[in-house]
């Protein structure tokens, strides 16, 4: 017998899926984030030069400081497995989704604290 209620298990799952994007703030980290890959992208594809650019400076940016602890929890692992690019994705992707889940955990503990205006009660 099915219940229209989610199982906990469910709903477990859901918690940190909606830290990531049902606030604003964590949007726009992300919309941020997207931005910037875009611009890299671009600069990567269609813009040569002879030199370096440091377009991908301003991804790893936005995801500091957790990104460089990927990078230095990988170069424990081995510097050949840390040094790669698949690596570099991965950590990446997840270094930014944990700061949007930190930053909609914030953004929920300062509405929880404002929200209920606690008044002493008169004996």
């Amino acid at each position: 017998m099915k219940s229209g209620r989610p199982t906990a298990l469910a709903r477990l799952a859901k918690g940190p899926v909606r830290l990531v994007h049902d606030n604003r703030a964590s949007r726009i980290y992300l919309a941020l984030v997207a931005a910037a890959a875009v611009f890299v992208t671009v600069d990567t594809l269609f813009v040569h030069t002879d030199d370096a650019s440091f377009a991908g400076v301003w991804l790893f940016a936005l995801a500091a400081p957790t990104v460089f602890l990927f990078f230095a929890g990988g170069s424990l692992i081995g510097e050949s497995f840390a040094s790669s690019s698949a690596f570099g994705y991965v950590a990446l992707i997840a270094s930014v989704l944990i700061q949007a889940a930190a930053i909609g955990a914030f953004v929920r503990l300062l509405s929880d604290r404002t929200g209920h205006v606690r008044t002493p009660r008169e004996a």
